[in-house]
């Protein structure tokens, strides 16, 4: 079950780092290429952290919440007007 979790998370913080790629790609803006370089630190640990899990649940989660401690973003400049939730979801701007 740990495992499940840790990978989940690790894809999670992977699908929210091309977002900013995406975002970053489209408008130019600086705090989205710094979210992007974040998650891809963040990605990197959470990966040690996965392979940790099956051997250690309790260190290999650990690892996986800092590695989403250090995913954590700053303030961002408004990209989304008038956008859906699916939109959003997929980082699709209105810029």
């Amino acid at each position: 079950m740990y495992v499940y979790i840790s990978v989940m998370a690790y894809f999670v913080v992977l699908f929210l780092t091309l977002r900013d790629i995406r975002i970053f790609r489209r408008t130019r803006i600086i705090s989205y290429r710094k979210g992007a370089l974040k998650g891809i630190i963040s990605s990197f640990v959470m990966l040690i952290g996965v392979i940790i899990t099956p051997v250690n649940p309790e260190l290999g989660l650990l690892v996986v919440f800092i590695g989403l401690y250090v995913n954590r973003k700053g303030q961002r400049e408004v990209v989304f007007k008038q956008a859906n939730a699916l939109d959003r979801l997929l980082g699709k701007t209105d810029i």
